[in-house]
């Protein structure tokens, strides 16, 4: 990997994240030298490749104690999970929060940071062998939402006052009911929809519990180069102290991506897939 001053890669080469070892730099770039291992996450620059030439203030740095499969694998969602819980909403000791596909990627980072930080986490999966994961990843209760209603199993876990913060990722199939499920000023976190884009939902559906309602995205959490170091730079540590556990279940070379995409698109994995060059 080379990193410079300069953005220089291919418009259609697909990945949003990296790990690799700095193999040369530009004149005059202080602060990154050849052997450093770093990584990238979020902007659309190319990773499925051998080699590429980077912005250094895109880099972040990945200390020797992090293996750097583990940095690969954890980099986006990591930072995803961190801007979610420590700054679009702060999470507390003595809240309660709703996290759902809590056995996904993300979403197990953030059952995993938000106990860590003191909170009563709610996880809703599909299948009882993603509830005992997620009870593993920080779960103090799980809802399989194939078999129970999620908004009412929240309702009598909370003893009808409902939770400080709802993470949902899955959208359409989640929305409305992960509304009800808020306490009174309570937080809607909307950051993804794998079940398709939400219903439109008047803002005056906010008012009778004076709702706040979200729809974040890592760049805007990461945009400049001190929010991007402090984001990465708590990702690491948590991967250091054993806060973060993640699961690598697959590892493909990178000539084999595009079997790497059809086995996820036919859904042969389960957990997080690595390509290596």
């Amino acid at each position: 990997m080379i990193i410079t001053e300069i953005i220089c890669f291919h418009s259609l080469t697909t990945g949003m994240e990296v790990v690799g070892e700095v193999t040369a730099v530009g004149p005059g770039l202080t602060g990154r030298k050849v052997g450093d291992m770093v990584a990238y996450a979020g902007d659309r620059m190319g990773s499925y490749a051998e080699e590429q030439i980077l912005p250094a203030d895109k880099v972040v740095p990945v200390p020797p104690l992090v293996d750097p499969i583990i940095a690969a694998f954890i980099m986006l969602k990591g930072m995803t999970a961190q801007y979610l819980v420590r700054r679009c909403f702060k999470v507390k000791p003595g809240h309660t929060v709703l996290v759902h596909a809590a056995a996904g990627g993300t979403g197990s980072l953030l059952c995993q940071w938000a106990n860590a930080l003191g909170a009563t986490v709610i996880g809703t999966v599909s299948t009882k062998e993603k509830a005992a994961q997620a009870k593993e990843d920080g779960c103090h209760h799980v809802i399989i939402y194939t078999e129970e209603d999620f908004v009412s199993c929240v309702n009598e876990m909370t003893s009808g006052k409902g939770v400080e913060v709802v993470y949902d990722s899955v959208g359409k199939n989640t929305f409305e009911g992960s509304l009800e499920c808020l306490k009174p000023r309570g937080y809607m976190v909307s950051f993804g929809q794998s079940s398709g884009t939400p219903d439109p939902v008047p803002l005056s559906a906010l008012a009778p519990k004076s709702l706040f309602l979200t729809r974040p995205s890592m760049m805007q959490y990461t945009s400049t180069r001190d929010e991007l170091l402090e984001t990465a730079g708590e990702v690491i540590a948590n991967v250091a102290s054993g806060i973060s556990r993640v699961r690598v279940n697959h590892k493909y070379p990178l000539s084999e991506a595009s079997q790497a995409h059809a086995d996820l698109e036919n859904r042969r994995t389960t957990g997080s897939i690595v390509l290596i060059p």
